[in-house]
C-alpha cells in the first residue's frame, strides 16, 4: 500500500495498532511524516573495523569484529549480569550486560562472528565494553547497502517490541520504500537554496537517514540545520516586528521630578558605565510608544536591581505602579528589604505579598494597592491571584523569568488596563549569545557586563579530600575574624547508586571540628518546612550562625555580605553554570571571598574541565559559553518553557556562524517584506499558517 505523509504509522508494514501506540507514547511519533523527522544521532562506518590489539584509548568508541567464544551468568537477583568474550585473533575483549540482555541471550551463538560497537574500558584485568551494540556478521540483505549505518535513539520499552536502533532503521527504510519522496514539500524558497547552496528537502531527508557517502551526509545535515535555525529566527524576528507594530505601550515620555531627585540625590553609589548604558536603553523603550519587552542579563552582583528600581521610579513619577515578581519567598523578601531601604528617602511605599502574609494584613495591603497607595508591589506567585488589583500598573519586573510559565505571565499582563504594562525580565544566569538569540530572540536584550568597582574577584580553589583539615583550619580563621561560611552538598540522604558525600554525614563531621556552643551551624534543605527554612536562613543572615550547611536551595537565596567562603562538596557533580551561581552567594561585601571546590580525588574528563574553567575565570558569560559547549542546550533548559531548545540537528555551540547567518537573513527578509506577501516568500508564509506558535518541522 502506498503511504502518504499523513498516514498513521500503524499502516506501515509490520507496525500495526499496538506498536503504533508504543511509538506514539515513547517517541511522540504518530504519522509517516513525523517518523521521517526522527533523525539518527550518529552513524557507524560499516567498512571500518579496529583490530582489538589496536583499540587502546580508554573511553573511546570502537567498532570491532570477532568470534563469540563464551557466555556466562554471574551473580544473583539485581546483581546478576551476563558476560561474553569476543576474540578477533589479535586480542580479546569482555562484553558485559548488567540488565536487559535477554534479547541477546535468546539469539546468541557461540562460535559465530559478531560486530560490536561501544565505549572501551581499560583495566588491569583487560579490555571490556559495557552494553555494546552487537550484531551477527552475516550475508543477510541489509535495508540499505550503504557504508554509513544510522544509529537511532531508542529505549527498553521500544527494544522489547523490536524497535531498538536497528528496528527503527528498518521502519524508516520501509517508509522510504513505500513513499513517493516528491510528496515531501519544500519549505525554503529557491533564492535561499541558491544563495546558501543548500540541498533540496527531499534529498536532505533521504540522506540524513541513509547517506550515499560522507559528503551527502554533510550536505543533508547542513540543509536541515539551516532550515531549523532559520525557521526559529524567522519566527522570533517576526514576533518582535508584530509586537512593536500592534502593541502600543503606556506613554512615559519624560522622567518627572521624582525620578530626577532620586537619581541625582539618593543613589547609594555611582552607577557603572554598563548600568548607565542599560538604563538609557530602558528609557528609550519607555519613550518609544511601544510596549517594552526587554531581557536584562547581568552576572551575580552586577547591579541589576538598582537599574530595575530606577526604571520603576521613572514609571511611578509618571503616575503608575510597578511590580516585581520573584520565584521564591526568600528572593522576594530580599528584594523587599533592599528596595524598601532605598525608596524610604523619597517617601515611596512598597509592600511584600507572599503566601505567608496573614489574612488581615493581606486585606489591608490589597485595599491600599487598589487605591494606588502602594507604589511598588514585590511578591511571588501570590501576585497573580484575581484578588490582587492595581490602580494603575505600568511596569512589571520578572526576576528569573524561566520560573514562570506563559499563562502566569499573561495573568500579570491582564492586571493593567487599557494598555499592557511595560515588561522587564531579569536573569542572573549569564546566557551565551547564541542561546539568548534562540531563547529570547523576540525580546530586546540588555547586558550589564561590568561589576561595581568595590567588588573583589572571588578566589576559587580546588581541594581534594587530602586537604580537608587545611580547609577547616582556614574556615576557623575566617570565622575568628567575624566571617561566615556556606557549605553546599548535592544530596540530602544516602544514595546506593552514587558515592556522594551527603548533607547529614557532612553535618555530623562538621560538629567534630566546629563544636557547639563555640560554633553555630544552620541547616537548610528542600525537605524543611518553609517556616523552618526561613528561620534557619534568617539565623545565618543575621549572624547568629557561623556556618550554613545547605543543598542548592541557597542558589538564589539571602544576600549575606558577611559570608566570605563558599565550599561546594562533590563539585564534580554540579554543572558549570550551577557552580558559578553558587559561587555568587559570596563576594557580596568588601572583604576578600573564596570558593572551594571539594572532590574526593582528582576528577577527569568534563568534570575536570568544569573545575579548571571555574578556577580560571569569574566571567559568567565565558563560563556560560563553556557550559553550552560541554553540556549542550538541552541540559541548559529551564531558561524558558517554550521548548525552543528541542533542536533536532542543529547545535547552538557548534553552529554559531549558521545561526548568525539565519538571523541576518530573517531580519533582511522581514525588513523588505514584513507580511511575507511577496510571491517569492509564499513558502515562508506557509510556516505561519494555522497556529502561529506551531513548531516548524512539518514535512508537508
Amino acid at each position: 500500500m502506498a503511504l502518504r505523509l499523513d498516514s498513521p504509522l500503524e499502516f506501515v508494514k509490520g507496525v500495526g495498532p499496538q506498536r503504533a501506540r508504543l511509538l506514539s507514547d515513547q517517541l511522540g511519533m504518530d504519522t509517516v511524516g513525523a517518523m521521517l523527522l526522527y533523525f539518527p544521532f550518529r552513524y557507524i562506518d560499516k567498512t571500518r573495523y579496529t583490530p582489538l590489539a589496536e583499540a587502546t584509548q580508554d573511553g573511546q568508541f570502537y567498532q570491532c569484529r570477532g568470534k563469540l567464544t563464551g557466555l556466562e551468568h554471574h551473580g544473583f537477583g539485581r546483581s546478576r549480569r551476563l558476560t561474553a568474550m569476543l576474540d578477533d585473533g589479535t586480542g580479546r575483549i569482555e562484553l558485559i550486560w548488567f540488565q536487559h540482555y535477554q534479547w541477546f541471550l535468546d539469539k546468541a551463538e557461540v562460535g559465530k562472528e559478531y560486530r560490536i560497537f561501544g565505549r572501551l574500558k581499560l583495566a588491569r584485568t583487560g579490555k571490556s565494553m559495557a552494553h555494546p551494540e552487537i550484531a551477527l556478521m552475516m550475508a543477510e540483505p541489509q535495508p540499505n547497502s550503504l557504508r554509513w549505518e544510522p544509529v537511532y535513539p531508542s529505549g527498553e520499552a521500544l527494544a522489547k517490541k523490536g524497535y531498538d536502533s536497528r528496528g527503527i532503521k528498518n521502519l524508516v527504510f520501509q517508509i522510504f520504500q513505500n513513499l513517493d519522496v516528491r510528496m515531501v514539500d519544500e519549505t525554503l524558497p529557491t533564492y535561499i537554496l541558491e544563495k546558501y547552496r543548500l540541498m533540496n528537502r527531499q534529498e536532505a531527508l533521504l540522506n540524513i537517514h541513509f547517506p550515499k557517502d560522507e559528503q551527502s551526509l554533510a550536505r543533508a545535515r547542513q540543509r536541515l540545520k539551516f532550515e531549523e535555525l532559520f525557521a526559529l529566527q524567522l519566527r522570533m524576528v517576526r514576533n518582535m516586528y508584530l509586537r512593536k507594530k500592534k502593541d502600543s505601550g503606556i506613554p512615559m515620555a519624560s522622567p518627572g521630578e521624582l525620578y530626577q531627585n532620586f537619581y541625582e540625590n539618593h543613589l547609594p553609589f555611582a552607577l557603572t558605565g554598563a548600568q548607565e548604558r542599560v538604563l538609557r536603553e530602558l528609557q528609550l523603550d519607555l519613550r518609544s510608544g511601544y510596549q517594552m519587552n526587554r531581557l536584562l542579563q547581568g552576572d551575580v552582583g552586577s547591579g541589576k536591581t538598582i537599574v530595575a528600581l530606577l526604571t520603576m521610579v521613572w514609571a511611578i513619577s509618571q503616575g503608575h505602579q510597578a511590580c516585581i515578581m520573584a520565584p521564591t519567598e526568600v528572593l522576594a523578601q530580599q528584594h523587599y528589604e533592599s528596595i524598601a531601604s532605598l525608596i524610604r528617602t523619597i517617601d515611596l511605599r512598597c509592600a511584600l505579598l507572599t503566601s505567608s502574609v496573614k489574612a488581615a494584613d493581606r486585606m489591608l495591603l490589597l485595599g491600599m494597592l487598589a487605591r494606588g497607595e502602594i507604589h511598588i508591589l514585590i511578591g511571588t506567585h501570590a501576585v497573580l491571584e484575581d484578588k490582587v488589583v492595581f490602580s494603575q500598573l505600568g511596569l512589571v519586573v520578572i526576576d528569573e523569568q524561566h520560573r514562570f510559565g506563559v499563562e502566569q505571565r499573561a495573568k500579570l499582563w491582564g492586571k493593567a488596563h487599557p494598555l499592557p504594562p511595560h515588561v522587564l525580565v531579569m536573569t542572573a544566569t549569564p546566557i551565551p549569545r547564541t542561546l539568548a538569540m534562540s531563547l529570547y530572540g523576540d525580546l530586546d536584550v540588555s547586558v550589564i557586563d561590568e561589576l561595581p568597582p568595590n567588588r573583589r574577584a572571588i578566589v576559587t580553589k580546588h581541594f581534594t579530600e587530602a586537604y580537608r583539615i587545611t580547609l577547616y583550619e582556614f574556615m576557623k580563621e575566617q570565622i575568628a575574624e567575624g566571617r561566615q561560611v556556606y557549605i553546599v552538598f548535592p544530596l540530602i540522604e544516602e544514595s546506593a547508586k552514587m558515592d556522594i558525600e551527603n548533607l547529614e554525614m557532612g553535618y555530623e563531621r562538621l560538629l567534630e571540628y566546629f563544636p557547639r556552643p563555640q560554633y553555630q551551624i544552620a541547616v537548610v534543605h528542600g525537605r524543611l518546612k518553609p517556616k523552618d527554612k526561613a528561620n534557619e536562613m534568617t539565623r545565618f543572615a543575621r549572624g547568629r550562625a557561623n556556618i550554613m550547611v545547605a543543598t542548592t536551595v541557597i542558589e538564589v537565596g539571602v544576600n549575606v555580605p558577611n559570608a566570605t567562603i563558599m565550599v561546594i562538596e562533590n563539585a564534580e557533580r554540579f554543572g558549570l553554570s550551577q557552580l558559578h551561581q553558587l559561587r555568587g552567594r559570596v563576594g557580596r561585601g568588601a572583604d576578600q571571598s573564596y570558593c572551594v571546590l571539594m572532590t574526593a580525588n582528582r576528577p577527569a574528563g568534563d568534570a575536570a574541565e568544569r573545575i579548571r574553567t571555574l578556577c580560571a575565570t569569574n566571567d559568567g558569560f565565558a563560563i556560560a559559553e563553556a557550559d553550552l559547549r560541554l553540556r549542550g542546550p538541552g541540559d541548559l533548559d529551564g531558561t524558558r518553557q517554550s521548548g525552543l531548545l528541542e533542536l533536532k540537528v542543529a547545535n547552538l555551540s557548534e553552529d554559531q556562524p549558521m545561526l548568525y547567518a539565519a538571523r541576518r537573513l530573517a531580519e533582511a527578509i522581514l525588513r523588505r517584506d514584513p507580511g511575507l506577501d511577496h510571491p517569492l516568500n509564499a513558502l515562508l508564509r506557509k510556516l505561519f499558517e494555522g497556529d502561529p506558535d506551531q513548531p516548524i518541522g512539518k514535512i508537508a
